[in-house]
């Protein structure tokens, strides 16, 4: 054997010692993913990404419809549709993240099982792409301002605080989801119906303000709200009041859920490889 020939040494623990670091060092397949998952969303439609304008755009008119028209609730002084989108754009970032995340890892499996990288990669990468829609969906917000002549106040260079609130709520889910549905694939069937159950749980197509003050608290034990409160008072300024009580419960369970979710995906992604 040549004595310059390098040397193989096997450590034992160096992926558990290093997995941050490997997070870095694979920060290049986590774009390739989320590039790759967008490409692949919108391919061969024939309107591309403007499905993400028109689906949240449908959505507000139908909870503009059934909300402001028929039950005839208060928009706490803003023309309803804005009311609506500025929680909508929460609601769905959220939704899509959860529901992206928790597919996320099944639909990789061919990769999981042959190649080694942080398996985290994957959920986050699905978190990034419902960012993008997020992103792409403020055009209509800032259109419906335009529209109705509405002018945000200073309290909107606050709404990045809250865009990373909602960030770490859609991740910390995201992950929680994702482990959980390679072991047990019933999560797959189930996600659907938590999505739509929680969007008429939170105060999507509706103020807060309209739960008793009694129950303001308990009503924030739902992440969400918080979220979703936190962008309204944000981005519509004016008389808009947010709950603070109910905003830092909201961020304690979304912290709790975050820190959580990263430690049950570290706890089982040994085990993905075996059972995906």
């Amino acid at each position: 054997m040549s004595a310059n020939q390098p040397t193989l040494v096997i450590e034992a623990g160096r992926a558990e010692r290093h997995y941050w670091r490997d997070l870095w060092r694979y920060r290049e397949l986590f774009f390739f993913l989320a590039w790759r998952d967008i490409l692949v969303r919108y391919k061969q439609t024939v309107i591309g990404m403007a499905w993400a304008l028109g689906r949240p755009l449908i959505t507000v008119l139908v909870f503009t419809l059934v909300f402001s028209k028929l039950a005839k609730l208060p928009s706490d002084g803003v023309p309803y549709p804005i009311l609506v989108f500025a929680a909508l754009l929460p609601w769905q970032f959220f939704a899509g993240a959860f529901s992206g995340a928790g597919d996320s890892l099944v639909s990789n499996a061919g990769m999981i099982s042959k190649v080694y990288f942080p398996r985290l990669v994957i959920p986050a990468s699905a978190v990034i792409v419902s960012f993008v829609d997020f992103l792409i969906s403020s055009v209509i917000l800032v259109g419906l301002m335009i529209w109705y002549g509405f002018a945000p106040s200073l309290r909107l260079f606050t709404l990045p605080i809250f865009i990373f609130v909602a960030f770490a709520a859609a991740m910390g889910a995201g992950l929680w989801i994702a482990a959980l549905n390679v072991k047990y694939r019933d999560f797959r069937i189930i996600v659907p119906f938590l999505v739509q159950f929680g969007l008429y749980l939170s105060p999507v197509g509706f103020s807060s303000n309209i739960v008793p003050e009694q129950w303001r608290l308990l009503y924030s034990v739902n992440p969400m709200v918080g979220v979703i409160d936190g962008f309204r008072w944000a981005i519509l300024g004016g008389n808009t009041q947010l709950y603070w009580p109910g905003f830092m419960l909201s961020l304690a369970l979304v912290t709790i859920i975050l820190i959580t979710g990263i430690f049950y995906f570290r706890k089982t992604e040994k085990s993905f490889a075996d059972v995906i």
